[in-house]
């Protein structure tokens, strides 16, 4: 089931594409989260939007918000990545235990062996304050985020 909003937002700790443990609960009392999860590196749909959030990035990385994206892949794929397309947020790997985090926020599909495009953003107590949840298929909309964090 999906985490709705209202719902305090399940905590985790995921390596980083550096190796760096980052955890959401580091984030509370500090800083806005927006928790973005996507399927995998490399393919286009991802990279299209990872990369339209790098070119906005002080929208969504400041000293009032946090971004995190976070894919099934495996750390050194998403340093590759990360590099290649000069994406200067935290990349999370989700890779093992595979899915554990993804499932916890309801995004995972357990057929694809992935997550699906689940966005959460997070307040500073860390309770959901608006997501939303594309197919595989279909980009997200970063004026919905963009309006989402301007009403925090």
């Amino acid at each position: 089931m999906v985490i709705e909003v209202g719902d305090k937002a399940p905590d985790f700790e995921l390596k980083d594409n550096h190796g760096a443990t980052v955890r959401l609960s580091d984030f509370r009392g500090e800083k806005a989260v927006v928790l973005l999860f996507y399927p995998f590196a490399f393919t286009g749909v991802c990279t299209g939007e990872l990369c339209e959030l790098r070119d906005q990035l002080p929208r969504f990385q400041n000293d009032d918000v946090q971004l995190l994206a976070v894919s099934n892949d495996s750390v050194p794929t998403l340093r590759v990545f990360g590099e290649q397309e000069g994406l200067e947020y935290p990349l999370l790997s989700d890779f093992w235990p595979h899915g554990e985090t993804s499932r916890a926020y309801g995004v995972f599909d357990e057929d694809k062996g992935c997550a699906v495009r689940g966005t959460f953003i997070i307040d500073k107590d860390g309770v959901v304050r608006w997501t939303v949840v594309n197919g595989l298929p279909d980009a997200r909309d970063l004026n919905e985020y963009i309006k989402a964090l301007d009403s925090l």
